[in-house]
């Protein structure tokens, strides 16, 4: 039988760094046994489900190169058949009417707070006729949990986790207005989606003792279970905000290639010996449940960022300029064809220099300037009245050179030691000159991606 896994997030959120993990994860494993990846968004939460949630995680999941299976899966239409399988579990005898007033639950949980006791449903209307009930108290309908024993979730990452029952109470299946609670409608899509495998974070792991309590009185198949240690920061607490957890979406907006951030989400507690650049073909052929570990992993911007370079340095040029344009057209640079060509024939240079595309959308600003260019503060003081008297020099040096970077290169260094200067004191001045700032790719391949008419001017524009 072939394996279906699903992601399910609320969409009461962005899609966050730990989802996408999740995500992922769940896309490996089914890619990797040829298997489905569905989505199915959970947006049983009226009030705080969100179109722009929504919208931002399909957004994170395409960006991320995270394909599903099939139509998208929404929660909240389903409502019926989530309703049909309360009444079923009802007829069955696995579930009974509670006409608990909201008052008289309040005042239980107040005997028990009072007494020192666990807050939990104590079970009151489990036995009793619905003739006992007070008038114009609609009932929820609740699952009748076993009382006695233990249940079992065998798990693929957490081993098996051992829940007595008399800590699981009734809980609701359907409120009284008749609208099914999430613990029934996730089992109720997982089993009609023909979900195999349940791949989620290990905040989920009383959820499931409580779902297998659901299957089994259904007698469904129980899927294979896999609960992944929640993600920390780097000072080891619960990963939050004020680490920088951010929407998936944004990562894409701070300058980072998909690919990376899929390897960057991979070694997030999986690993396959000490590898550490895994790309997305060898996730796909090496992914299995076993190699998750149990512990929680910290997350680590600065790998993300080495990472980041080293995927850009692997890019091709022309990829990589392809996925730098939108980022200049956010900044108002038009590149026409000609910019591009040059954009092209800088990128070795250019790449080699940055680890996010935003950080190669500044360093390209010598490629899209307009002159006179904008210096900045420490060009302007490489830019001494004894350099651009160099500078003077050198413009007339380089008019007579053939314009690429081994004869530009060649005339410098000949142009220094005929004036006793080392190289640093042309080039230094020159790279200001040129590109308005003090770093730069190899200022004798700027020269020759500029052109000579550009370069000169540009010198020109300073002496």
């Amino acid at each position: 039988m072939s394996i279906v896994t699903r992601f399910a997030p609320s969409p009461t959120g962005f899609l966050h760094i730990g989802g996408a993990r999740t995500a992922l994860f769940n896309w490996l494993l089914a890619r990797h046994e040829g298997g489905s990846f569905r989505l199915r968004i959970e947006d049983t939460d009226r009030q705080r489900s969100t179109k722009e949630a929504i919208d931002a995680i399909i957004e994170g999941m395409q960006w991320l190169g995270l394909d599903w299976n099939d139509e998208i899966v929404y929660q909240f239409a389903r409502a019926a058949r989530h309703a049909e399988v309360a009444q079923a579990l009802l007829a069955k005898g696995h579930a009974y009417l509670c006409y608990a007033s909201p008052e008289e639950l309040e005042d239980m949980r107040e005997q028990q707070r009072a007494a020192g006791k666990p807050i939990r449903y104590d079970g009151r209307w489990r036995d009793r006729p619905a003739t006992d009930a007070k008038p114009n108290v609609p009932p929820v309908i609740r699952i009748k949990a076993p009382q006695s024993g233990e249940t079992i979730v065998r798990d693929k990452v957490q081993g098996d986790v051992v829940f007595s029952n008399d800590v699981l109470d009734d809980f609701i299946l359907l409120r009284s207005d008749g609208t099914p609670t999430y613990m029934l409608s996730v089992v109720v899509d997982d089993h009609d989606m023909g979900v195999t495998h349940v791949v989620r974070g290990d905040d989920h792991l009383t959820n499931a003792a409580r779902q297998l309590q659901i299957i089994e009185a259904m007698g469904w198949s129980v899927p294979v279970y896999a609960h992944l240690p929640l993600l920390h920061g780097a000072d080891g607490a619960k990963l939050s905000k004020r680490h920088g957890a951010l929407g998936i979406h944004e990562y894409k907006n701070l300058g980072y290639l998909p690919e990376a951030m899929r390897n960057y989400l991979l070694r997030l507690g999986w690993s396959h010996g000490d590898d550490e650049i895994i790309s997305t073909s060898q996730a796909i052929e090496w992914f299995n449940l076993e190699s998750i570990g149990r512990s929680p992993s910290r997350v680590d911007f600065k790998k993300l960022d080495n990472l980041n370079g080293h995927y850009m340095r692997e890019a091709s040029d022309e990829s990589l300029t392809s996925a730098l344009l939108p980022l200049l057209e956010q900044r108002g640079v038009k590149v026409d064809v000609d910019v591009r060509a040059k954009l092209v024939q800088a990128m070795p240079g250019l790449k080699e220099r940055a680890k996010t595309l935003v950080e190669l959308a500044d360093g390209v600003y010598f490629l899209t300037a307009h002159r006179p260019l904008q210096l900045d503060d420490k060009a302007k003081k490489l830019l001494t009245p004894e350099a651009r008297a160099i500078l003077r020099q050198l413009k007339d040096a380089f008019s007579g050179a053939s314009w690429d970077a081994q004869s530009l290169d060649a005339a410098a260094r000949g142009f220094a030691e005929q004036n006793g200067l080392k190289l640093g004191a042309i080039a230094q001045p020159l790279r200001a000159a040129v590109t308005g700032r003090s770093t730069s790719p190899g200022i004798f391949d700027v020269l020759a991606v500029l052109g000579p008419a550009e370069s000169l001017a540009r010198i020109g524009d300073q002496i």
